[in-house]
């Protein structure tokens, strides 16, 4: 099994889709972003995943930003293809083609709405990564917006399918994420779905994290794992706290309505959202305003 701190990294950012003003997917400043991504801390960028929108995305759009992306940062930072669906079909259609594409990896959702039991979960994704054998896979388990969780001893059978290489675990709980360390091989990466887990899933044994907020503060993100790495946990937790304010306020209301203000405070044009997702309250831009403010990004 690949080792996951050269695979993918530590900080993953699962990047924004940026619109135009009339909606449709702005490529130019796909691009540019990527670039900055890739050059402020980011090692791998997510394409196409919660953040990115991927639910209003047509499969044309998710393709073409996942060349677009992976032009920009090529030998600087690798590419994951959100290509999950809750059609075991799609999703293995969709992979083989990001495959196609040469891209670094492809992460995979658990199924939404039709709630499969845990043996349905495991037969899915056994059967995408068998479509796609030498290319890692890294599960995504966000119960809050699948409506289904995956249990850790479906995670440990899955483990055992050598391109599964880790997963995003966004349960929110500290006990799952610790349950699926306890059960599977040290080289599965556990990364953190949630930014203001990233410190204490790194504690249980995780590597790194899939990030909303590296948008802003890639940087400091690697250098807080970074610092935790080298036992220089007081470090770690000191970056923790500085960004807890932010890992917060991004999460006011739906991502990524919060993420996409933020980065439209620091001069990024990327656009708003597509319904269902709706404009930015006012409220939560006084928010990350003043946040934003107290870290200096603005």
């Amino acid at each position: 099994m690949t080792n996951l701190k050269t695979e993918f990294g530590r900080v993953l950012t699962a990047m924004v889709t940026p619109f135009s003003a009339d909606g449709t997917v702005n490529y130019e400043v796909a691009e540019r972003l990527a670039v900055h991504l890739a050059e402020n801390g980011t090692d791998t960028l997510v394409v196409c995943g919660t953040t990115g929108e991927s639910p209003t995305l047509s499969w044309d759009e998710e393709f073409e930003l996942f060349r677009v992306v992976q032009k920009a940062v090529s030998g600087k930072a690798k590419v994951m293809a959100g290509t999950g669906s809750n059609s075991t079909s799609e999703a293995i259609l969709a992979t083989q083609k990001a495959h196609t594409l040469g891209l670094d990896g492809s992460l995979q959702v658990v199924p939404y709405y039709n709630k499969p039991p845990q043996e349905g979960l495991y037969l899915h994704f056994k059967a995408i990564a068998a479509a796609v054998p030498d290319m890692p896979i890294m599960l995504y388990n966000v119960p809050g917006r699948t409506g289904q969780s995956l249990a850790p001893e479906t995670v440990m059978r899955l483990a055992e399918v050598s391109n599964i290489v880790a997963i995003k675990e966004a349960s929110g709980s500290l006990d799952q994420a610790s349950d699926i360390r306890r059960s599977t091989p040290p080289e599965f990466g556990i990364y953190s779905g949630d930014d203001s887990l990233t410190l204490p899933i790194l504690a249980i044994g995780g590597c790194g994290v899939v990030s909303v907020a590296s948008h802003l503060t890639g940087n400091l993100l690697q250098k807080m794992i970074q610092h935790f790495e080298t036992g220089q946990v007081a470090q770690a937790s000191q970056i923790h706290a500085q960004l807890l304010p932010l890992f917060k306020s991004l999460f006011l209301t739906a991502n990524p309505i919060p993420l996409k203000a933020a980065l439209r405070l620091m001069g990024w044009e990327v656009g708003g959202c597509r319904l269902p997702l709706c404009d930015v309250p006012n409220d939560v831009v006084i928010e990350l305003q003043r946040v934003m403010k107290e870290l200096k990004l603005i």
